[in-house]
């Protein structure tokens, strides 16, 4: 079945950097868009990033936009985000998803990663 799993989540200080990993399994990744998704309490999860199923496209939140970057390695069936000057208000659960089209769609999701930015 679809698995996908986050991992290099942390507690880091603002302007720093991390860089999150999904790694899937259960399907072809390159028969699909990814996409990094983040949510905190409260709060409906909401889009960060996504990648086309080549790595061509991508497309980013404004509130990331110029700090944030995902890719792709089809040969590894992973895909990456990484963050650079971290701020606060960018602490959240992260979550990785598959089957998706642009922003919208995305049917299978992982457990999540927590990234914590204090100032």
């Amino acid at each position: 079945q679809v698995q996908l799993v986050e991992s290099g989540g942390g507690s880091v200080q603002a302007g720093d950097s991390l860089r999150l990993s999904c790694a899937a399994s259960g399907y072809t990744l390159s028969n699909y868009g990814m996409g990094w998704f983040r949510q905190t309490p409260g709060k409906e999860r909401e889009f960060v990033a996504s990648i086309s199923w080549s790595g061509g496209t991508t497309d980013y939140a404004d509130s990331v936009k110029g700090r944030f970057t995902i890719s792709r390695d089809n040969t590894k069936h992973t895909v990456y985000l990484q963050m650079t000057s971290l701020k606060p208000e960018d602490t959240a659960v992260y979550y990785c998803g598959t089957h998706g089209t642009g922003r919208l769609g995305f049917k299978y999701w992982g457990q999540g990663t927590q990234v914590t930015v204090s100032s």
